[in-house]
């Protein structure tokens, strides 16, 4: 294992200043300062476990987590996840503080945001909305040296250090092919329901669908008839693809983006409209893992959410206690679950 001293000589600097440089004290010119951080990441160095954990306790460490949607069941998932992180940071004095933001609106992230802030975080995950506002937030928040990560959404224009999370675009390529087995060649009417415009990983994979049902081999298999959209809200799901289904009665194909897929369904089966209905879904939810099994739902495009829950603080905690670079960007598994394996 490689020590300062070790990564001192090579640098040819002294072990105060690669000292300085692994535990992020300043003082130090931006050239030492990347030439520190190559060799020891040439070197793969790791800290001394014991030092890590008397620094950690030393600083307090307070990290922040903003959600979007308080009553969404997809998160419950990602809050177990958190649950396991914050009991496994809990020993190195690290306080975790969570806001779950009641709606899609801007302000409510901001708002949450700033709450953190005024409680002195260090570091901040945040499921973010795809707004310039709260792009703004974040670039504000890496100028006072708070570093941001995205999860389960992401904001490629902002200056996070890292997103975990679903290839989203990738997810609904996904969805399409699945489509095209499924169906076995004839034609498929499908309408499209997503959640929200403000969140990139709704409308990705709405573009990453179209990408394939747009391709020459598919245009005559794949006919996206209408895009509505449901705000994660089942009542409101409800009324779009009641709405929808009237309005287009040759759609035989549903693509649910987001949540809220058990309003959409049950206008789906009052219509008497679920036989010969092919539905595709995200997520594993309760309600939606009762559909698959009934046979209503006939396959769900999962995305690991307990690992985007763990994963966003471990990052953080170790950049701030360690140095360590992060990889830019981490995706979770893209995971298919149909009636026989959910």
């Amino acid at each position: 294992m490689p020590t300062i001293k070790e990564i001192a000589a090579l640098a040819g600097v002294s072990r105060g200043t690669v000292d300085r440089v692994l535990n992020k004290r300043g003082g130090v010119h931006p050239d030492t300062k990347a030439r520190i951080l190559e060799i020891a990441k040439a070197l793969d160095y790791r800290p001394n476990k014991a030092g890590i954990v008397l620094s950690a306790q030393r600083k307090n460490l307070k990290l922040g987590v903003v959600m979007f949607g308080t009553n969404n069941p997809f998160f419950d998932d990602v809050k177990a996840g958190l649950k396991q992180i914050e009991s496994e940071l809990s020993c190195y004095n690290c306080t975790i503080y969570i806001k779950a933001t009641p709606s899609f609106r801007e302000q409510d992230q901001i708002d949450a945001i700033d709450e953190l802030v005024e409680k002195g975080i260090h570091a901040l995950a945040i499921a973010p909305q795809n707004q310039e506002g709260v792009v703004k937030k974040v670039d504000e928040l890496a100028a006072k040296g708070i570093p941001t990560i995205t999860f389960n959404s992401d904001l490629p224009s902002s200056k996070r250090i890292a997103y975990v999370g679903s290839n989203y675009r990738k997810s609904g390529q996904t969805v399409a092919g699945l489509m095209k087995l499924f169906n076995q060649g004839s034609q498929l009417n499908i309408g499209i329901i997503g959640g929200a415009k403000s969140v990139l990983c709704h409308t990705e994979r709405i573009e990453g669908f179209k990408d394939i049902a747009s391709s020459q081999a598919a245009k005559k298999i794949l006919n996206i008839v209408d895009v509505v959209w449901n705000n994660d809200d089942d009542v409101t799901c409800y009324q779009v693809v009641d709405d929808m289904l009237k309005a287009h009665p040759e759609i035989n194909a549903l693509y649910f983006t987001a949540g809220a897929i058990s309003g959409g369904c049950r206008a789906v089966m009052e219509q008497g409209r679920n036989k010969g209905m092919l539905i595709i879904t995200h997520d594993s939810v309760p309600s939606t893992v009762e559909l698959v099994k009934k046979g209503i739902i006939q396959a769900t495009v999962c995305q690991q959410p307990y690992i985007q829950g763990v994963k966003p603080l471990q990052m953080l905690f170790d950049y701030l206690t360690t140095g360590e670079v992060v990889e830019e960007i981490n995706y979770t598994d893209i995971e298919i679950f149909i009636k026989e394996n959910i």
